[in-house]
């Protein structure tokens, strides 16, 4: 009687399981991504300083920016992108943080942590919200209209922001905004992002140091000055343009009714 047994099966190949992302390198892709958009936002504000020029500059960086067609959809799409991914590591931080620690204490004390780090999820939040408004805004043309009249009729209608012209023909970028930072509460809203924004910078603007190993007690302090100088770098130069124009001191050629 023989005694061989039957040869054993092949055992189906498994595919091993992604290894998940390490709290370091979550924070490392933290500081890439919050450095990408800290130099987008310095770029969006010095193109928008242009207000102050006049509105042949600023309709000429417009078009410019129009121009470079395809081009301009990339970078959009690779902002968008970088964003959403900034505030998807923020969460994952924030999911391993509570899973380490799922009970609050009793008595909470945080001993080396800034008021702007303690509340950077609520902050980001807010700033999430606030470019939602500003797409609607200026990209979409869904928030407000301006009234307008054709010359030589006496009719005044409502027009949509991106309907608005220059004697060029170019998207009138300069009259638009002129028009929407005449309205107080636009003002307001932008002016509380603001300031909204510079909390968040001036804990993530040197964090993003620390986040890239950047990190030297000889040179934190520099860092964290570093962080706080860009926070009030921004917030000034963004909430310079709306106030600007609500109180006159630019846009005053432009009349209450568009043409």
């Amino acid at each position: 009687m023989s005694t061989a047994t039957a040869p054993a099966a092949p055992r189906a190949a498994v595919s091993p399981a992604p290894l998940p992302l390490s709290t370091l390198t979550i924070k490392y892709l933290m500081g890439l991504t919050g450095l990408g958009l800290i130099l987008f936002l310095i770029l969006h504000m010095a193109g928008n300083l242009l207000v102050f020029k006049g509105a042949e500059a600023l309709n000429a960086y417009g078009q410019w920016l129009r121009d470079l067609g395809p081009a301009l959809w990339v970078a959009r799409i690779g902002l968008l992108a970088l964003f959403i991914l900034h505030v998807y590591l923020a969460l994952k931080i924030r999911q391993r943080n509570t899973a380490a620690r799922p009970q609050r204490y009793v008595v909470e004390r945080t001993l080396q942590a800034s008021t702007p780090s303690q509340y950077m999820l609520m902050t980001g939040v807010v700033i999430l919200l606030f470019v939602v408004f500003h797409l609607a805004h200026y990209t979409f043309g869904l928030v407000h209209q301006v009234p307008s009249q054709t010359q030589g009729s006496e009719v005044v209608v409502m027009k949509n922001l991106l309907d608005l012209r220059d004697a060029k023909g170019r998207h009138d970028i300069y009259t638009m905004v002129v028009h929407a930072c005449r309205q107080w509460w636009i003002v307001l809203v932008y002016v509380a992002a603001q300031l909204v924004l510079a909390s968040h910078l001036a804990h993530g603007a040197s964090s993003w140091f620390q986040s890239l190993g950047i990190n030297h007690p000889r040179y934190n302090v520099w860092l964290w000055r570093l962080g706080i100088l860009v926070a009030v770098v921004i917030a000034v130069g963004n909430i310079s343009m709306p106030v600007a124009i609500w109180t006159g001191m630019i846009g005053q050629e432009v009349p209450s009714v568009a043409p």
